[in-house]
């Protein structure tokens, strides 16, 4: 107990000011509901360090991995959003690996090259997870969000997981949300 109180550990600074902070969330819609755009304009907001709602921003490098999209459908979406007006702090991937075939590397390697990340956005969980059989198991689901939870922990930054609600209706929010028995242990 001393030791840990003797050791000095930094802070940590939010994202946006009094409503994000560093760690890894989940952000869970609809489909087609607008996740995408605002994801875009959290990042560029980000990358820029332009206040979001009137809330500061910490500015920083962002990774997102637009696992959804292509480079001609981003470039529509953005331009239409921003003008004409870029980013260099704001870096977009269509194509990843695997988180357990690769992806964790590639995303170490991007923060040792960009020592001012602030923000990956992965968008969305399905692409990154392993298909098929018993890798869609509530092991490995808990496997995936303990790496993702250990990597922005590591790094202090902010980690950002688009995922969709299910289809099928339900009374309780959290059984909204696809694979939510897996993530939140409930029954």
């Amino acid at each position: 107990m001393e030791e840990l109180y003797d050791t000095g550990y930094p802070p940590r600074v939010p994202i946006v000011e009094g409503l994000i902070f560093n760690g890894t969330y989940f952000f869970v819609g609809a489909p087609k509901v607008g996740k995408s755009f605002f994801m875009a304009q959290l990042g560029y907001h980000v990358s820029m360090g332009i206040p979001l709602w009137g809330f500061p921003v910490t500015k920083g490098t962002v990774l997102y991995l637009a696992l959804e999209d292509d480079y001609a459908r981003l470039q529509r979406r953005l331009s239409k959003m921003f003008g004409m007006e870029g980013s260099s702090n704001l870096q977009f991937a269509t194509q990843s690996k695997a988180l357990n075939q690769g992806l964790e590397e590639q995303l170490h390697k991007f923060v040792k090259e960009h020592e001012d990340a602030r923000l990956i956005i992965i968008d969305t969980l399905q692409k990154v997870r392993e298909a098929g059989g018993d890798k869609l198991s509530y092991g490995n689901d808990y496997e995936i969000v303990t790496k993702l939870k250990r990597f922005s922990d590591q790094y202090g930054i902010y980690l950002l997981v688009v995922h969709h609600t299910r289809k099928m209706e339900s009374s309780d929010s959290f059984d909204m949300i696809s694979g939510t028995k897996r993530f939140v242990g409930r029954r």
